[in-house]
């Protein structure tokens, strides 16, 4: 597909996504109970935020020398996050519209995925509600965040993804040994995306690079458990975003931790939606990081 095509392709995405979200029936969320916070964090919201989500969206400060990094996951009600089709949490609008694809990413610079939530044609990650727009913008970033993916061994549809596809967006792969060696002349070819190293699961090296290299201050890394959990052993995630549905289901033994020293997590918020499909969301501080 040429230039042309993409950027038609793009606007007939973007147009889709906007709709979805405009129409979306957003209950608000009630606050429940709230933690010290963050010393030396900040907080964001206009009108229509802050009256649907009860406040202002706490955000960590950021570590000297690497952006600070937020994980957003949706559970279901025994603690599963994996599943072919992730609706079926039972997350709902609220959890998509308003944290999901909303407050946990308007105030990032980039958003984060690993190899497999990148995969499929149509994937392209950013904030599309009208109201979150206009936040966005009045905080001074850019329409749609930088695209990050990480790929250890490569398998990228780097060609067929609409991600790797938009030249007015930056795209940020940090690559494994495998991933280099296999997508070096793909990503090459497209002078928007940039190709970082990243060895032995070296995320402070890594994300050092992320932050000099391309002035990424905050992170929102979505989806991928082992990406995740990678991230939290590394000491380099500042938050959680935890979403709990009432909803018994997804793949089982799919917590979003998967390693051998979960982490202390400190509760900086919990709000609760008592609409028809109810959920529980957690704002949480990675103890060792606040």
């Amino acid at each position: 597909m040429d230039d042309k095509g993409w950027r038609d392709r793009f606007a007939a995405f973007a147009e889709r996504k906007s709709r979805e979200a405009d129409a979306a029936s957003i209950s608000a969320l009630e606050t429940a109970q709230a933690g010290p916070g963050w010393a030396g964090g900040a907080e964001i919201g206009n009108d229509w935020s802050r009256r649907l989500y009860d406040g202002g969206f706490a955000l960590p400060p950021i570590p000297g020398g690497r952006p600070s990094v937020s994980v957003i996951f949706v559970q279901s009600r025994d603690g599963n996050t994996g599943g072919r089709e992730p609706a079926r949490l039972g997350g709902g609008d609220v959890d998509k519209h308003l944290i999901y694809e909303g407050l946990s990413r308007v105030g990032a610079d980039a958003v984060m995925s690993g190899a497999t939530t990148a995969s499929g044609q149509d994937t392209f990650f950013s904030v599309w509600r009208r109201e979150l727009v206009e936040l966005r913008a009045s905080l001074g970033l850019p329409r749609h965040p930088t695209q990050i993916i990480a790929s250890q061994d490569g398998h990228l549809d780097v060609e067929g993804t609409l991600l790797f596809n938009v030249p007015d967006v930056p795209v940020i792969v940090l690559a494994g040994p495998g991933c280099r060696e296999r997508c070096a002349e793909s990503l090459a070819a497209r002078r928007w995306v940039a190709m970082i190293p990243i060895d032995d699961a070296d995320w402070r090296g890594a994300l050092a690079r992320v932050r000099q290299d391309r002035g990424i201050t905050r992170i929102s890394a979505i989806g991928g458990r082992q990406t995740a959990t990678s991230m939290i052993d590394a000491g380099v995630v500042q938050d959680v975003c935890l979403t709990t549905t009432g909803v018994t289901g997804g793949e089982a033994d799919t917590p979003f931790y998967t390693g051998l020293k979960p982490p202390t997590l400190e509760l900086v918020v919990r709000k609760q939606s008592k609409a028809e499909n109810p959920i529980l969301f957690e704002h949480l501080a990675v103890a060792s990081q606040k």
